[in-house]
Formats: C-alpha cells, structure tokens, sequence
C-alpha cells in the first residue's frame, strides 16, 4: 500500500452523505484494499472485498487486534484514539489475553435472561412513546431509540442513573470525536464508580457476573470490559434501530407492513444488517509484520479497518437477497465476533415493534429521504435525526 499516494477521507459530510457511491468508486480504483484516512493524519488500509475480510477475520496471528505499537506514534489529542486505543479487554487484545477477557464476557452476557428482556423493553418503550404520541411529530432518535437503548443497557448492566448519565456523554464525545479526551475521563470515572458499588452490593447483571468470573478482573480491567459493552450497547443498537425504521417507513415492502403487509421487522433488520449496518467500518487489527493479501503489501503495525457495509455489498457476493441470510458481516466474525449478538437482535426487533404498534400510521417528518443527514465519522451509520408524524394518539397504558 502505497504510504505517500492520496488517501480517501472517511471523516467528510461528502461520505456519510452516499458511502455506498464510495465504495463503489473505491473499487473501481483500489479493488479491495482501499488507502483511506481515519482522521486527518491517520492512515488506515479499508477492506471492501468480502472473501478478503473473511481470510483476515479468520487470522488473528497475522492480523491481531492489540494496537500498542501503532499508537506510540499517535498523537494523544487525536479524535479517535479512544475508539482505537489498547484497552485490556477482548476487542483491543490477542492470544491469551484475548481468551481470558472473552469467556469472562461470554459468561456475563450469556446470563442476560431473553425472556425478561422482552418485558425490560416493553417497560422502557411505552413511556418513552406516551411523552411524544399526543404531539403527531417526533425525532425517532432522541426522543425514542436513544433513551430506550441507554436505558435498556444500564439495566442490563445494573447501572443506576446517576452513573449512566455521565456514561452517556463521555461514549458520546467518544463516537462523535469531539472533546474525545474529556468524555474519556468522564467514562473511566463512571465506570469505576459502577464496578466499586457492584463490588459492594452484587446483584443479577453483567457487571455482577464479570466481576464473579474466575477471570477476576480487577478494577481497571472491569472498567475496559464495561467499556466495550457500553461502546456496542449503546451507539451500534441505537443506529440499528433508527436505521431499520428508516426502511420500513421508507420503502413500500416495509410500509406496507405498517398496516398488514407480508415483510416483517425481522426481514427489515436482515436487510440493513446487510445494505447499511450500524457500524460501517471497524473490526480494526494491527498486522505484526508485511502482509502480502490480493497483491497488495499492508505496513506493519498500521491500521487494517474492514468495511462491513462494503464488504456485504460486494458484487463479489451481494445477491440482493437478505431475508433469514446471516452471511453479513455486521456482527464480524471470527474470533473477535460480537457475544451478543442475540442480545441485540432481540432489543431492536422488540423496540421496532412496539412503536409501530403503538403509532401504525406513522410516516417519514420530510418530503424526501434525501433531506436526511448522516453524522460524519470513519466508523458508524448514523443519522442526524429521524423526524416522523403520525396522527395524534392518547398515552398508551403503563403496565
């Protein structure tokens, strides 16, 4: 990969706006191994070729995930090192270390009782609805997805409020890469916060049970595990959401559905797992030495990012047909894939169908989905806001 040659820019208005025309156009010059930048300054290799993305996947010698020595040259004020620092917990490490921060958390999330999560988002989601649905108009996101996922997440966690408030804007300054260092701080100090009363006072939640596993994580170690989680269980989940509401408000095999058609949410979230998943691009390793892949040399201890969005709509694979297909790549795969996935799939398909239960004549807040705007930035799929109206509707009843 040529060092000194131009490099496509991950962070601009220009490709949050149309990301798929710029895959499309990566391709046509690049093939598969695209020289982007993360940041200004941050030079990365994109993978847009899906068998590619799946040969390094699959290979965490050659392609481990511990970013140490790539970040001793990064400048400590740059707005995504936090979303790419080392952190000792499973995303940010390898071999034996890896194995010992994933089964801790195979363990905790898979405690998480499904069942009782179905009534955890029924709970969460109708007095979220009943503050908007006498208006006719809302922002799906901040008035909807985003409370309901923060909320949802800290009871799954066994976070109280106080502590997830300040949880929520430092992972926001995080993602947004603004103040990053400051939301940082404010993270760490939360989290520290939640592990010392879960210390305290254990109860039936992920925390509780990463600090009961043999593992014994110790405080800074819990604080990098609660912050992986809280990174996928908040930003990921609430774009999955709005992302897949967009969809189906937008497109008539889902529209339709609204009042009785034959595509379910099940099929609407298939599909943008596919076409447009919360976060485009990540899955970042840090190859050890050269690698040689599809005719392209990769520098060592440089950022190797895989675009699950152009990896899924790869010609190479795309066949156009998502319904019950789980060949994405929006929960990665390999050793790094994410624990819970089940977890999440369940929390947007509930979410989904509680709001257009509760509001079915709902329609999309602008004329045309162009006026839409997407957040800038090298990792996620997000949405400025998703306005809606909807006839005016009296509270729905708290159970």
């Amino acid at each position: 990969m040529d060092s000194d040659g131009p490099r496509i820019s991950l962070f601009t208005e220009e490709y949050a706006a149309d990301p798929h025309r710029a895959y499309d156009e990566m391709r046509g010059k690049y093939g598969s191994l695209v020289p982007v930048e993360l940041s200004p300054g941050i030079p990365a290799t994109l993978i847009i070729g899906y068998h590619t993305a799946l040969r390094i996947l699959n290979d965490p010698d050659h392609f481990p995930a511990d970013p140490r020595t790539w970040q001793q040259n990064v400048p400590g004020e740059c707005p995504i090192l936090p979303m790419l620092e080392w952190r000792p917990n499973a995303l940010r490490s390898a071999g034996v270390e890896h194995l010992r921060y994933r089964q801790a958390n195979l363990v905790a999330i898979g405690g998480v009782d499904l069942h009782a999560l179905h009534a955890t988002v029924e709970r969460v989601a109708i007095p979220l609805i009943n503050t908007f649905c006498g208006d006719g108009t809302a922002d799906l996101i901040s008035q909807y997805a985003f409370p309901l996922t923060f909320a949802v997440l800290n009871e799954m966690l066994g976070c109280p409020a106080d502590i997830g408030q300040q949880v929520a804007t430092g992972m926001a300054a995080i993602f947004e890469g603004v103040n990053a260092d400051k939301g940082n701080a404010m993270l760490t100090d939360a989290l520290l916060e939640l592990t010392t009363r879960k210390r305290k006072e254990p109860g039936d939640d992920i925390t509780s049970r990463l600090l009961a596993h043999p593992a014994g994580l110790t405080d800074v170690e819990m604080i990098h595990q609660l912050v992986t989680l809280y990174g996928a269980g908040i930003e990921p989940e609430q774009n999955l959401i709005v992302n897949t509401l967009l969809l189906m408000l937008t497109d008539q095999r889902f529209a339709g559905n609204l009042l009785g058609g034959s595509l379910s949410t099940r099929d609407a979230l298939d599909e943008v797992l596919f076409t447009d998943p919360p976060m485009a691009n990540y899955c970042v390793s840090y190859p050890r030495q050269p690698m040689l892949i599809d005719g392209v040399w990769l520098p060592a201890h440089q950022p190797v990012v895989i675009s699950m969005s152009g990896c899924n709509n790869d010609p190479a694979i795309s066949a156009g047909e998502y319904t019950d297909n789980r060949s994405h790549l929006a929960w990665s795969l390999g050793p790094h894939a994410c624990p819970a996935r089940s977890v999440a799939y369940l929390i947007a398909q509930e979410a989904i169908d509680q709001i257009l239960d509760a509001l079915p004549e709902m329609r999309l807040g602008v004329p045309a989905v162009e006026q839409l705007n997407w957040r800038p930035g090298p990792f996620h799929r997000a949405l400025v806001s998703l306005p809606v109206t909807f006839p005016k509707s009296p509270p729905l009843h708290v159970f």
